[in-house]
Protein backbone atom coordinates (compact mmCIF):
# COMPACT_ATOMS: atom_id res chain seq x y z
CA UNK A 1 0.00 0.00 0.00
CA UNK A 2 1.22 3.48 -0.84
CA UNK A 3 1.33 6.37 1.62
CA UNK A 4 -1.39 8.23 -0.30
CA UNK A 5 -3.69 5.18 -0.30
CA UNK A 6 -3.38 4.75 3.47
CA UNK A 7 -4.00 8.44 4.08
CA UNK A 8 -7.03 8.38 1.78
CA UNK A 9 -8.50 5.44 3.69
CA UNK A 10 -7.77 6.88 7.14
CA UNK A 11 -8.50 10.58 6.54
CA UNK A 12 -12.31 10.32 6.69
CA UNK A 13 -12.07 8.10 9.77
CA UNK A 14 -9.77 10.57 11.54
CA UNK A 15 -12.11 13.44 10.66
CA UNK A 16 -15.14 11.52 11.93
CA UNK A 17 -13.37 10.61 15.18
CA UNK A 18 -12.31 14.25 15.71
CA UNK A 19 -15.82 15.58 15.16
CA UNK A 20 -17.60 12.72 16.95
CA UNK A 21 -15.24 11.17 19.52
CA UNK A 22 -17.78 8.52 20.55
CA UNK A 23 -17.67 7.08 17.01
CA UNK A 24 -14.09 5.94 17.68
CA UNK A 25 -15.03 3.70 20.61
CA UNK A 26 -15.79 0.03 20.20
CA UNK A 27 -15.97 -3.02 22.44
CA UNK A 28 -14.07 -5.90 20.90
CA UNK A 29 -15.12 -9.34 22.07
CA UNK A 30 -13.69 -12.81 22.27
CA UNK A 31 -15.37 -16.02 23.34
CA UNK A 32 -14.03 -19.38 24.35
CA UNK A 33 -15.99 -22.59 24.77
CA UNK A 34 -14.69 -25.33 27.02
CA UNK A 35 -13.53 -28.24 24.93
CA UNK A 36 -12.31 -31.81 25.33
CA UNK A 37 -9.96 -32.51 28.22
CA UNK A 38 -8.37 -29.32 29.49
CA UNK A 39 -8.93 -27.13 26.42
CA UNK A 40 -10.87 -24.03 25.48
CA UNK A 41 -11.92 -23.39 21.88
CA UNK A 42 -11.53 -19.77 20.79
CA UNK A 43 -13.08 -18.52 17.57
CA UNK A 44 -10.68 -16.16 15.79
CA UNK A 45 -11.47 -14.09 12.73
CA UNK A 46 -10.18 -16.88 10.50
CA UNK A 47 -10.33 -20.19 12.38
CA UNK A 48 -11.24 -22.02 15.54
CA UNK A 49 -8.22 -22.40 17.82
CA UNK A 50 -8.11 -25.05 20.54
CA UNK A 51 -6.09 -23.65 23.43
CA UNK A 52 -4.80 -26.00 26.07
CA UNK A 53 -2.12 -26.62 28.63
CA UNK A 54 1.48 -25.92 27.70
CA UNK A 55 3.60 -29.10 27.82
CA UNK A 56 5.46 -27.68 30.84
CA UNK A 57 2.14 -27.67 32.75
CA UNK A 58 1.00 -31.13 31.64
CA UNK A 59 -0.28 -30.53 28.12
CA UNK A 60 0.57 -32.84 25.25
CA UNK A 61 1.49 -30.02 22.85
CA UNK A 62 -1.44 -30.62 20.50
CA UNK A 63 -3.28 -27.44 21.55
CA UNK A 64 -2.23 -23.82 21.29
CA UNK A 65 -0.83 -22.29 24.47
CA UNK A 66 -2.57 -19.06 25.49
CA UNK A 67 0.83 -17.61 26.46
CA UNK A 68 2.06 -18.23 22.92
CA UNK A 69 -1.16 -16.68 21.61
CA UNK A 70 -0.52 -13.54 23.67
CA UNK A 71 2.98 -13.23 22.20
CA UNK A 72 1.58 -13.93 18.73
CA UNK A 73 -1.01 -11.17 19.20
CA UNK A 74 1.78 -8.79 20.18
CA UNK A 75 3.86 -9.80 17.15
CA UNK A 76 0.86 -9.37 14.84
CA UNK A 77 -0.10 -5.98 16.28
CA UNK A 78 3.47 -4.69 16.26
CA UNK A 79 3.92 -5.88 12.67
CA UNK A 80 0.71 -4.29 11.41
CA UNK A 81 1.45 -1.07 13.31
CA UNK A 82 5.04 -0.99 12.05
CA UNK A 83 3.84 -1.49 8.46
CA UNK A 84 1.20 1.23 8.78
CA UNK A 85 3.62 3.71 10.36
CA UNK A 86 6.28 2.98 7.72
CA UNK A 87 3.67 3.49 5.01
CA UNK A 88 2.46 6.76 6.57
CA UNK A 89 6.04 8.06 6.85
CA UNK A 90 6.98 6.92 3.35
CA UNK A 91 9.65 4.52 4.64
CA UNK A 92 10.16 1.61 2.28
CA UNK A 93 10.53 -1.75 3.99
CA UNK A 94 11.73 -4.49 1.66
CA UNK A 95 11.05 -7.06 4.38
CA UNK A 96 10.67 -7.31 8.10
CA UNK A 97 10.38 -9.81 10.90
CA UNK A 98 8.87 -9.14 14.33
CA UNK A 99 10.26 -11.48 16.98
CA UNK A 100 8.61 -11.63 20.38
CA UNK A 101 9.92 -13.61 23.34
CA UNK A 102 8.48 -13.89 26.83
CA UNK A 103 9.96 -15.39 29.98
CA UNK A 104 7.71 -17.59 32.13
CA UNK A 105 8.36 -19.50 35.34
CA UNK A 106 5.74 -22.25 35.47
CA UNK A 107 6.29 -22.73 39.22
CA UNK A 108 3.95 -19.74 39.67
CA UNK A 109 1.24 -21.12 37.38
CA UNK A 110 1.36 -24.53 39.02
CA UNK A 111 1.39 -23.07 42.55
CA UNK A 112 4.76 -24.68 43.33
CA UNK A 113 6.46 -21.49 44.57
CA UNK A 114 4.54 -18.53 45.97
CA UNK A 115 7.42 -16.18 45.10
CA UNK A 116 7.32 -17.17 41.42
CA UNK A 117 5.10 -14.85 39.36
CA UNK A 118 2.10 -16.15 37.46
CA UNK A 119 2.54 -14.76 33.97
CA UNK A 120 5.39 -13.30 31.98
CA UNK A 121 8.20 -11.63 33.89
CA UNK A 122 9.79 -10.13 30.76
CA UNK A 123 8.69 -9.70 27.16
CA UNK A 124 11.05 -8.62 24.39
CA UNK A 125 10.09 -7.37 20.95
CA UNK A 126 12.82 -7.32 18.31
CA UNK A 127 12.47 -6.04 14.77
CA UNK A 128 14.60 -7.20 11.86
CA UNK A 129 14.11 -4.79 8.99
CA UNK A 130 15.53 -4.70 5.49
CA UNK A 131 15.40 -1.01 4.59
CA UNK A 132 17.52 1.91 3.47
CA UNK A 133 15.92 4.16 6.10
CA UNK A 134 18.24 6.44 8.06
CA UNK A 135 18.87 5.91 11.77
CA UNK A 136 16.62 8.90 12.55
CA UNK A 137 13.82 7.39 10.45
CA UNK A 138 14.27 4.01 12.17
CA UNK A 139 14.19 5.67 15.61
CA UNK A 140 10.95 7.44 14.68
CA UNK A 141 9.52 4.23 13.23
CA UNK A 142 10.27 2.31 16.44
CA UNK A 143 8.96 5.08 18.70
CA UNK A 144 5.69 5.41 16.77
CA UNK A 145 5.23 1.64 16.46
CA UNK A 146 5.55 1.34 20.23
CA UNK A 147 3.23 4.31 20.78
CA UNK A 148 0.43 3.10 18.47
CA UNK A 149 0.57 -0.68 18.94
CA UNK A 150 -2.63 -1.53 20.85
CA UNK A 151 -1.38 -4.83 22.29
CA UNK A 152 1.98 -3.36 23.34
CA UNK A 153 0.32 -0.40 25.05
CA UNK A 154 -2.22 -2.67 26.76
CA UNK A 155 0.57 -4.82 28.19
CA UNK A 156 2.72 -1.81 29.12
CA UNK A 157 -0.22 0.01 30.77
CA UNK A 158 -2.67 -2.68 31.91
CA UNK A 159 -6.36 -1.75 31.89
CA UNK A 160 -8.78 -2.44 34.70
CA UNK A 161 -9.77 -6.08 34.38
CA UNK A 162 -12.32 -8.18 36.19
CA UNK A 163 -13.54 -11.75 36.19
CA UNK A 164 -17.15 -12.56 36.99
CA UNK A 165 -20.06 -14.82 36.15
CA UNK A 166 -23.09 -14.06 34.03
Amino acid sequence: MKTEELRAIQAPLKEQYKSTPSAASITLKAEGRLGEGVTCNVETAKALVAAGLHPMTGGDGSSACSGDMLLEALAACAGVTLNAVATALGIELRSGVVKVEGDLDFRGTLGVAKDAPVGFSRIRVRLELDTDASQDQLDTLLRLTERYCVVYQTLAHPPQISVGRS
